[in-house]
């Protein structure tokens, strides 16, 4: 069961000159289930190397059981910090793919030419592909084996509008994931804001916010045993 991880390496918030990048609670949840699940987990980003880390996901409300484990975890830290370049990545090596969201893959994975490639390769050949919170903006230029969008008429979730407006970040992000969805013909759908949200659609998962990424995980853990 071999399972790969896109981490974004974009780290400034638009202008504002403040940082960004992956969320940690969405990268820790789900990088230990796997990992207790005897999963071999490959990282990678676009520059390869240590991504960067979302501030405030390192700020002492956004922590977790999961995110404390990975503070105390010296083996994963060193992973992490030396994600592969996501150029080289053979898709054929693995069986499932995730995204952990944070601000970050609005700016890079959105339109990374590599990223696209793992996302359009991993869904035409049935392996599970799962995003959760931002992330889900990686499938903004994503098509499908038609040509059309890969959301195109899936049923899909991810970071809501009013989430957005939430952080005061809507007119600093290059778009909003909920909009960029509906735009590319998915049928988006919502829960609460903050509350877990998970939709699939085939072998494709999607998680609405940070506290969806473990179930996403598990969803897709689940289906690679099924």
């Amino acid at each position: 069961m071999k399972i790969l991880m896109v981490l974004t390496s974009h780290d400034q918030l638009g202008d504002t000159g403040k940082k960004t990048g992956f969320w940690l609670e969405e990268f820790a949840a789900p990088y230990y289930v796997f990992k207790d699940a005897g999963a071999d987990i490959t990282l990678a980003s676009p520059k390869g190397g240590q991504p960067p880390l979302d501030p405030k996901s390192d700020e002492p409300d956004a922590q977790t059981d999961a995110t404390r484990r990975f503070k105390g975890d010296e083996q994963s830290q060193r992973a992490l910090a030396s994600t592969v370049p996501l150029s080289g990545v053979k898709v054929e090596d693995f069986d499932a793919v995730f995204y952990p969201g944070g601000h970050g893959p609005l700016w890079d994975l959105a339109q990374d030419a590599d990223s696209i490639r793992v996302i359009e390769t991993m869904h035409k050949a049935g392996k599970q592909v799962a995003l959760v919170c931002h992330a889900p903006g990686a499938l903004r230029n994503v098509r499908g084996a038609d040509g059309k969008p890969l959301v195109a008429g899936k049923k899909v979730t991810g970071f809501t509008n009013s989430e957005e407006e939430a952080v005061q970040l809507t007119k600093i992000v290059p778009f909003l994931v909920e909009d960029a969805m509906k735009e590319s013909g998915a049928n988006y759908s919502r829960g609460p804001d903050w509350q877990s949200y998970v939709v699939s659609d085939g072998n494709l998962i999607t998680g609405q916010n940070p506290a969806s990424s473990e179930e996403a995980a598990r969803e897709l853990l689940g289906r690679l045993k099924g």
